[in-house]
Parts: structure tokens; sequence; C-alpha cells
């Protein structure tokens, strides 16, 4: 039997990836507990397994003492001298107490503790494989669906997609295959549990990093992401090398690589703009379709007050508020729109710079890339 054992060890730390070393250790654990379960031992024994000769053996540990007061603990220096004279009091001395049908109880008691611990070690594996996994994006098929979560094959394990996190605008079927975010992965008693997202900011940012090679070299990067799933997302992009264009090069040529985005996102309306350390040019690029007259800065409160043309005013602000409140959001602003001409009624700004900030804007509206910004444009807007 002991043979077949260790035959089998081989095997699952070949296949399996189990350390047999931690086989061993628990094998050992449970030989110990048996014996003293079986044969009523309250002494201190170890077991010692051998591979090469393919044995196992059990040995007692009794202290040598003047006067023996438990033997099965203890053992006088005269039976200590018969084993070794040079023993002292004091000594700790091993005796092989295996008794003859240990082979039986080794057998059950291996048993039971390889098929705990390879569900341990199959958990363990699975745990680290995917623990590495969380803020990254993995392919999935969807397996079943209850009232709290659609479950999602990973390959080696399911993973949970709550309801909170599917996206409005779409509907999930068994047997789809779909892009998820992993969240967070927890280990469990009965394995590890692992939450995935279809609305996280960070789908969207990966998605990126999968489509734009300047982006996922470095060369490109995403510096901030802002997202309502479904309806509409901001992304600020920044390039160190003031040769490359990071907002052309996410939306790729003839706006190709974002369109890839928008597809597996069903659809949802995304803005790429330009990052800036000046709160200025990164709010106004922030509130982008819109156009910006001028951006007043609070640094003290962290907030903007940014003036923009009437006409542009509903535009600013979006549906419901959204364009606006995804730009605080990428943004870390407070941002507080005003029409130009709420802006001169209250001494915010004067007839001459509005004047000079509208020319500007015409020069600019002129030498607008017509891609870049039809990416940008909400249709919904213009009917």
């Amino acid at each position: 039997m002991n043979r077949e054992l260790f035959d089998a060890m081989n095997y699952l730390e070949k296949e399996k990836g189990i350390n047999k070393d931690i086989l061993m250790e628990a094998l050992e654990a449970a030989l110990i507990s048996a014996y003293k379960k079986n044969f009523k031992s309250a002494t201190n024994v170890r077991v010692d397994i051998n591979e090469e000769a393919g044995s196992m053996g059990v040995f007692a540990q009794k202290e040598i003492v003047e006067e023996v007061v438990d033997h099965q603990q203890q053992m006088s220096l005269e039976e200590a001298h018969h084993i070794n004279p040079s023993y002292e009091v004091g000594d700790v001395v091993e005796v092989e107490v295996t008794p003859k049908d240990f082979g039986r109880i080794a057998a059950q008691a291996a048993k039971q503790v390889v098929t705990q611990r390879v569900r341990e070690a199959e958990r363990g594996i699975i745990f680290n494989e995917y623990i590495d996994r969380e803020d990254d994006i993995m392919n999935g098929t969807i397996q079943r669906m209850d009232g709290r979560f659609i479950y999602v094959n990973l390959g080696k394990v399911e993973a949970k997609l709550p309801e909170s996190e599917c996206m409005p605008t779409e509907t999930y079927q068994v047997h789809d295959r779909i892009k998820v975010y992993v969240t967070k992965v927890e280990n469990s008693n009965k394995g590890p549990n692992i939450f995935v997202s279809r609305t996280h900011p960070g789908l969207l940012k990966r998605l990126f990093e999968m489509e734009v090679p300047e982006i996922f070299d470095g060369t490109v990067e995403v510096k901030s992401v802002a997202r309502e799933a479904g309806d509409r997302s901001k992304i600020s992009v920044h390039a160190e090398d003031p040769e490359i264009d990071p907002v052309g090069s996410c939306v790729g040529q003839k706006g190709q690589r974002v369109q890839t985005i928008v597809d597996e996102l069903k659809g949802e309306k995304i803005d790429i703009v330009e990052w800036s350390e000046d709160p200025v040019v990164y709010v106004s690029n922030a509130l982008s379709p819109s156009k910006v007259v001028k951006v007043l800065v609070d640094e003290e409160e962290k907030a903007t007050t940014v003036i923009v043309p009437d006409y542009q005013l509903s535009l600013a602000i979006g549906k419901r508020g959204q364009n606006a409140r995804l730009a605080a959001k990428l943004t870390g602003w407070k941002i507080d729109i005003k029409s130009e001409s709420e802006a001169r009624e209250e001494g915010m700004i004067s007839e001459e710079q509005a004047d000079e900030s509208l020319e500007g804007l015409e020069y600019e509206d002129d030498s607008l890339d017509f891609e870049e910004s039809y990416e940008n444009m909400d249709e919904d807007l213009f009917k």
C-alpha cells in the first residue's frame, strides 16, 4: 500500500501541481491523530515516512527521568542506557511503537487527508491564478442566471456578475460570450469567489489598452476615466512626447479603434479628451463637445466656474446634467457652469473678454478635425 501511496502523491504533484511536501506533512499529522485515536495513546509520537524504502513507522517520544511516573511519556535512565549509554536525564528518547495493523489505519488516514488536501490545494491554485487577474479583463461564457447573479464561466471557475454590475443596455443569454472586468477575488472554504463587472470604469480602460498599442506600451497614458455605463463615458489621455497625438491614437484611423470599443459596449458614447496639469485647459477639454469661454479656478476649494456661450449651455450641461457630471468625475474638480450672459450680469467677464474669447472659438472651430469632432458629437442634441 505504501508504494502505491507514494506513487499517487507523485502523480498528484505532476498532474495537479500540488506540492508533495504539503501532502506529506498533512499525511504525517493525520497518521499521528489516527494512532492516538485508535490506540488511545496520549504519548508524543512522530511518524517517520521513508519514501525510498516505501515504509512508515511510529515513534514514541519519551523523556528520561530519575523516577518514572508515566510509562507512556517517561523512561528511566537505566532503560535508556540499554538503548544508548550516552543518554542523560532530561534527554528525549524515540522508541518505535508501530502497531502490526498500522497499514490499515494508514490507508484510511491517507485516503482522507489526500482527498481533503487535494481539494484545498486545487482551490489554492485556482485562487492564486485568479488573484493576479484582479483589475483585468477576462473572456467568459454565461453559464446560468438567478435572481441575484449571472454566472460566467472563466475556465476553471464560475465568476459572479451581480445584477447591479450589468449594463442597462444589454440583454444576457446563456452561452453568450462576454468580456468582464474582475473586481474582486476572495478565498473561501468552498473555493475562490470571483466577482466581475460590465459597468466598472476599469473595463473601459482595459479595452483601450487592448485596442490602442500606444497605451499598451506606455507611449500614451490613460489618466482618468469617468463612466455612466451603457450611456456615455469620458476618458482623458496624455503623451509625454509632444510629437504624439494621444487623442488621435485612441480614435484611430477613421475612428476604427474607438469604434471597436463602442461596439463592445453596445453603443456607449465615448469622449476622448487630452489631459493637462493646467485645470483651466483640463476642465475645458473635459466639457467636450461644448466650447468654453473662460474657466475661473478656486484652488483652495478645488472648484471651477466655467463660462460657456449662451447657445452652448445645454450642450455643456448635457442631458440631465450628464456632461457636466462626467467632466467633474474625470477631472476631480467641482464644475459650476454659467452662460456668457449670466456671467456678464454677475461681472465675471466683460464684453471685451467675451468678444475675444468668441473670436478664439471661431478660429478653433475652423481647425477641428472632422473625425475627432464627429466621435464627440451627441446626435440627440441635434434632433
